[in-house]
Order: C-alpha cells, then structure tokens, then sequence
C-alpha cells in the first residue's frame, strides 16, 4: 500500500534510490492544505456569475495560538507594571526603624545629718517608713492594662511585665546586688544600648552617661553584704502611648535594704543598717522591643542614701553603716573650666524622718 506522500501508482521505476526524498518536499499533506490561505471553490460555486476560483481564508485559525501568546505576555507586564506602581505609591507609610537612645543617668547621694541607726533587720524595718512594704517582687504591682489608640492590651501588658521584669533584675537579684552578675539585667536591654551598657559595667563613670549604678543597684561585695534577703519595695508603674509606634512606661519605686559589714569584728559586725535607694525609671518599647521582650532605659534617676556627698557611687553604691557619719567635706567641686562633657556634683540631705527611729 502506498504511503501518504506516495502516487497513487506508486514510487516510479527507475528512480534513484533517492527519489522518495528528492520530492518529499512538494508532496502537501492534509494540514499543510487546511493551512493555506487560498482555497479553490468547488465546481458548483464556480458556476455562479464573477466567480473567483479561489478564495481566501481568514489567518486568525492560524495565527491565533501566536496572538494569545502575545496577549498572555501584556497581561503578564502589566501586572508587573501595576505592582511596581503600588509599590512605589504605596498608601501606607514605611515603617520607621530609630535607634535606641542612650540613657541618661543622675545620681544624687543622700548624706545623713547624724550617725546611721543600727540594730535588727525586723527592728529597723519595723521602725521606718518601710514597715508597711511589700517584700521583694510582690512591691511591684501592675497597674491594670488597657488598649490605645494603636496597641492591643496584650501589648500593654508586654511592656509592663518587661519592665517590672527588669526592676526585679536590676534591684532584686542577689547575684546582680553583690557585683556577680550582669547578664540577667543585660538581656532585658535593647541591643543598641548593649555598647553603653557594657562600658558602664566595664568603666564606670560619673558622666551622665556610664555610671553603673545607673542601670541597676550594686554594692561592693568586699565591704557590705545584705543582712537580710527580704528587701522592703513600694512604688507604682504607669504606661502610656508615645507616638503611633511606642510605648512608654514611667516607675516610680523605692527599695529598702537591711545591710551589714563584712570584714569588721566586735559588736559593730552582727548590727544592720537600713540603706534606701528611689529609683525613677523611663523605659520606650517599640514593637520590635514588645516581640522580644526587651525595653530601652531612657532615663534613670536615682537617690540613694545614706551615702556621704564625695562618694564615688558610679560604680557601686557606697553605704554608710550602723554608727557612721557623713563626711563634712561635702560633695566635690565642679570645675566649670575644665574641657568635655559638663558634670555637675549633686547631693542631698537624708530627712530624718527616713530613717529608723531610735
């Protein structure tokens, strides 16, 4: 039987061998035919008067797969297009990454007017102002959490609990009070102010900028320890919205430590002093800082005592002790001459009233 592209009578004798392929390239199969833009009518449509014998077939059926090719491709860059548009005029406002601040720190010693009161831990607290304290973290009440404008209650909540959270480090931990541990008050920081926040732990400062004690509360271990674990708190947390994009969280608190010496003998050795420090913190908590349940310390404000004016308290508070006085030199001079950053010596008087009674 003859192939599709074969005479009907057969390849021709004599041919060469070749022959098949010589004219396979004239031979038009069925497709190639429905594809041709000229067709021949038939017989009977040739019979009508200004018959053409041929006629012309649209080229759509056979353009058609290029053209919705083609019309796939705009669809494609015009979305690509549109994208692009929406991206660069997009309605909403690009979210704006600050930096953490550094924190700015005060100090202000509180010197005694007379000798320090000494005696029993239970006496001493019994017999102050901090008698009606709370013990350790349960003096750092919440405040009950509502929403803003911009953040959920949940996140309310977030930047209350970090904060209290890094009171309780920084004021509480007795590892962190003994000069032993920094870590714990370290994590719950914003890494921008890890920098700052080493410097003030590595070389302290009285410079507004790294003092230690500025960040949380520090005894030197070789000269005081605590007599009592149990340290008096009271104070209050307030939270409110700093912009679109941060909250602010205000405490207020303050801390009373029954401390005795270390390295003296005779009576003197087994008596407790109580030792007071207010601490006015400003934590910022982006949302970022609310994910990761960290803060940024802004402000820290600090008046501790008793404590004598010419103390150096940058690197560690420096209590006065059961029958000590303050030293009548009184805090040390400022020079406003000298070159850098400008300081300036700040004391208090210790109120009476502060202390244990007799």
């Amino acid at each position: 039987m003859a192939g599709r592209g074969d005479p009907p009578e057969g390849t021709p004798e004599g041919l060469p061998g070749g022959g098949e392929d010589e004219y396979r390239s004239v031979v038009f199969d069925e497709s190639f035919v429905r594809a041709a833009r000229l067709q021949e009518f038939s017989a009977q449509e040739r019979m009508g008067d200004h018959a053409r014998a041929v006629r012309s077939l649209p080229v759509w059926g056979r353009r058609s797969g290029s053209k919705q090719v083609l019309l796939l491709v705009l669809l494609v860059a015009m979305a690509f297009g549109m994208a692009i548009y929406l991206g660069v005029r997009h309605p909403y406002p690009a979210p704006q990454f600050k930096q953490a601040e550094p924190l700015h720190i005060t100090m202000i010693p509180l010197a005694p007017q007379g000798p320090v009161p000494g005696g029993a831990p239970t006496e001493l607290y019994a017999h102050s102002p901090a008698a009606q304290f709370r013990i350790g973290a349960s003096g750092i009440t919440l405040p009950g959490a509502r929403r803003t404008e911009n953040f959920s209650e949940d996140q309310v909540m977030t930047a209350l609990t970090t904060a209290k959270d890094y009171l309780v480090e920084s004021s509480l931990d007795p590892d962190v009070l003994t000069g032993g541990a920094v870590r714990p008050v370290r994590m719950l920081l914003d890494p921008d102010q890890l920098e700052q926040f080493d410097r003030s732990m590595a070389s302290p400062a009285g410079d507004g900028r790294h003092a230690a004690t500025g960040w949380l509360v520090r005894f030197d271990p070789s000269k005081v320890a605590l007599a009592d674990p149990k340290i008096r708190v009271q104070g209050t947390l307030h939270v409110a919205e700093a912009g679109p994009d941060a909250l602010e969280v205000t405490s207020d608190h303050t801390f009373a430590y029954a401390l005795r010496p270390v390295g003296v003998s005779g009576p003197q050795a087994s008596e407790a002093s109580l030792f007071t420090v207010r601490r006015e913190l400003h934590f910022r908590f982006d949302r970022d800082d609310l994910r990761q349940h960290r803060a940024e310390l802004l402000v820290s404000y600090v008046q501790a005592g008793p404590q004598s004016c010419s103390a150096d308290a940058s690197g560690a508070l420096r209590p006065l002790l059961a029958g000590q006085r303050a030293s009548a030199d009184g805090p040390a001079g400022t020079d406003p001459y000298a070159k850098g950053r400008a300081t300036a010596a700040l004391c208090g008087a210790l109120a009476p009233g502060a202390q244990p009674l007799p």
